[in-house]
């Protein structure tokens, strides 16, 4: 599930974003069922909507990953795909905390 800066969406960690870049694409959800894991497949996701949003004139991706509580597999993953932290915050009443993520998506020089 991925939104772009023109979205009617009020999650706080898409609101984040929306405060900080003109141009982005919120990945808020890529679900793979358990049985389907560790073929690649939110890889390829990822991959597909790189190229979508830059064909759609977007130059950056961004997301948030729990960091309390821990998701150790999703930040591997994120780092993997060249997502850096950019932010943090402690979000539904401080019973949560995430780290936002951002990918350029500008050409590598």
């Amino acid at each position: 599930m991925a939104f772009d800066e023109g979205a009617d969406y009020d999650s706080p960690n898409y609101l984040w974003f929306l405060e900080r870049h003109r141009h982005f694409v919120y990945v808020d959800r890529i679900v793979v069922n358990a049985a389907m894991r560790k073929r690649g497949l939110a890889q390829m996701l990822y991959e597909d909507l790189f190229r979508c949003a830059a064909d759609a004139g977007h130059d950056r991706i961004v997301c948030e990953v729990n960091s309390d509580p821990p998701n150790p597999a999703s930040d591997a993953f994120h780092a993997a795909l060249g997502f850096v932290e950019v932010g943090h915050a402690a979000i539904h009443g401080g019973t949560k905390t995430v780290r936002y993520l951002s990918r350029s998506l500008a050409p590598a020089p």
